[in-house]
């Protein structure tokens, strides 16, 4: 029997349809790492999000294992190379919430262009400032997309009804298509009025956008980023917020986010300086990691999971 252990309560399809292909499934949402590392070695497949890494340590324990499964877009929490080293299949699902990203981070921009919250906050004291919110339209900008996958391609769609231009930078050639056209980073850097992040984090990513990169960057721009939290330095990007150098951000992500994604801080008792100005900065919108998290994407990350793990297995 192919059993498979299930680390993270996802939607109720995954097993369902699992267990109609005969897999033997068993949920753990509560065990903890050193729990799980004395009975991996008894499955030949796992399902995660992000509550338990699979580093080295741990797929070495998993003799019997055929493949990891995130449920989600990112793999940063699985050393990949040691699966790799191990004939571990690796699945994840970037196809299953990029539409509910792509949403969330026009939402995010057209919130911060026309001051929706702070018009908000205004309007619950009784202050009805209407030349003090004047907007700014989405026609006629530049945008630049820094990564061109699933989650940036599927906000470049969004776009292309704003009028807008959209200009993409990805490690991988040739992704232009018909909503951005491909360009060097420092060709973007030069142009944009809209930066919107969309990597995934790694070495080369970490800390992407730091006092030199913003410096780059030729004209005061709104910053997106519904990627990962330790891809923007905090205290560089407030540097630019106090500045005008960055003229809003709208942050799904954080870079002091727990790595299960569950929690905002790690060790800190105190809330950062630079995390204060951020919560209390009119021209900053941050949501707790929700982009992507809606209810079609949970069935669709769940059934592209699936998909995945009956074409090779079943």
């Amino acid at each position: 029997m192919f059993k498979i252990l299930h680390l993270d309560e996802n939607h109720p399809l995954l097993i369902n349809q699992l267990e109609q292909y005969g897999f033997d499934n068993e949920v753990d949402v509560r065990s903890t790492y050193q729990e799980i590392l004395t009975k991996i070695g008894d499955y030949q497949g796992v399902v995660i999000r992000s509550r338990i890494p699979f580093d080295k340590t741990m797929i070495r324990q998993a003799r019997q294992l055929k493949f990891i499964a995130r449920v989600g877009a990112g793999m940063e929490n699985i050393d990949v190379k040691a699966a790799e080293e191990n004939d571990i299949q690796l699945f994840n699902a970037p196809e299953g919430n990029r539409n509910a990203v792509g949403e969330h981070a026009i939402g995010l921009l057209l919130s911060l262009m026309n001051h929706f919250p702070k018009a908000m906050g205004e309007v619950a004291q009784g202050r009805w400032l209407r030349e003090a919110n004047r907007g700014i339209e989405l026609e006629g900008k530049t945008v630049g997309i820094i990564g061109y996958g699933n989650a940036g391609k599927a906000f470049a769609r969004k776009l292309k009804g704003f009028d807008c231009e959209v200009f993409c930078h990805d490690i991988k050639a040739d992704v232009s298509d018909e909503n951005a056209q491909q360009i060097s980073e420092s060709s973007l850097l030069a142009i944009a009025d809209v930066i919107s992040l969309h990597v995934p984090l790694t070495e080369k990513t970490q800390y992407l956008v730091n006092d030199e990169w913003i410096g780059q960057v030729k004209k005061p721009f709104w910053l997106i980023n519904t990627a990962r939290g330790q891809c923007v330095s905090t205290k560089a990007l407030v540097k630019a917020l106090k500045i005008g150098k960055v003229r809003g951000a709208g942050l799904d992500v954080l870079e002091f986010e727990k790595s299960s994604f569950e929690d905002l801080f790690t060790d800190q008792e105190e809330l950062p300086s630079d995390f204060k100005y951020l919560v209390d900065a009119p021209n900053v919108i941050i949501t707790p990691h929700i982009a992507g998290w809606t209810q079609e994407s949970k069935e669709k990350l769940a059934q592209t999971i699936v998909d995945k793990i009956i074409l090779n297995f079943a």
